[in-house]
């Protein structure tokens, strides 16, 4: 107990984020979890004395607000955040209505930032903590069909980089996880929804998404081996910025890379015309 922390989890009721609490609880750590639905984190996870489970809607600021605050309450301090809520958006640009996509960037992107903006207080006061933003190898590179998913994924990996920068003098750290493909529920309806008004033009589009669905259940990544990742990095003393899980993301991330580099050399002259001549 003497390693013990408090852990602060949004979108805990399942997927990665239902892994991470349970394995945290079984290790003797403290727990406030976040859902929308807070019988079904209950019964997920079960009663356990260091278990704060919480029904939060996370596009709400002061919803947001007041469960940090139980969190505080309840045990002391925060030492931990995972920002682990969201849901996939399948649909082009076109196809998404300004509703969906709206509502998508509220909760991939601007719960996290409630969150953030609601235990900042209490991290530099304290002068310590771990913040871990679950963003997607989609926020990397993104496939055919998921571009609004992809520009909310991509949003966590910018902010959490700046943020990064911004905290560092307060002693706390943070971390921008991207997995690849887990074997979780992320496929179901709860978490993936796609558009409502799908055009027939569309038809890569199409073919992505059922490209995509087909791999539900055959997913390389174990999501209690990503918890457990996730659980490791906290104890180091230099957690990295950027956290790869998946040989599938780390796999893309490597032939991004390699794509920038290759675009970049090849209008490295028209872009370095631009310059004032000396």
């Amino acid at each position: 107990m003497s390693n013990s922390k408090v852990w602060f989890i949004t979108g805990a009721s399942k997927g990665l984020g239902l892994s991470l609490t349970k394995q945290l609880l079984q290790q003797g750590h403290r727990v406030v979890a976040t859902s929308r639905n807070i019988h079904d984190l209950l019964k997920a996870v079960g009663d356990n004395n260091h278990f704060l489970p919480l029904q939060v809607n996370l596009a709400s600021d002061s919803e947001v607000a007041q469960a940090v605050k139980s969190a505080k309450e309840a045990f002391g301090r925060i030492d931990v955040v995972v920002n682990n809520a969201g849901y996939g958006i399948g649909g082009s640009v076109e196809e998404l209505t300004d509703e969906e996509t709206r509502d998508s960037f509220n909760i991939n992107v601007f719960g996290t930032l409630h969150v953030i903006r609601r235990v900042m207080p209490y991290l530099r006061e304290q002068q310590s903590g771990h913040i871990i933003n679950i963003s997607s190898i989609a926020g990397f590179t993104a496939n055919t069909g998921w571009a609004v998913y992809a520009a909310a994924k991509y949003a966590i990996v910018g902010l959490s980089e700046v943020l990064s920068a911004d905290v560092k003098s307060f002693g706390v750290k943070v971390t921008v996880v991207a997995p690849g493909a887990f074997r979780t529920s992320f496929l179901n309806p709860e978490s993936l929804v796609m558009t409502k008004q799908p055009i027939e033009a569309y038809e890569e589009v199409r073919k992505s998404h059922a490209r995509y669905l087909q791999m539900d259940g055959m997913q390389a990544g174990d999501p209690e081996k990503a918890a457990a990742a996730m659980i490791a990095i906290t104890g180091e003393q230099n957690p990295p910025l950027y956290l790869l899980l998946g040989k599938d993301a780390f796999d893309r991330a490597l032939q991004k890379t390699e794509t920038l580099n290759k675009a970049f050399h090849e209008w490295e002259s028209l872009t370095k015309s631009t310059d004032y001549s000396l």
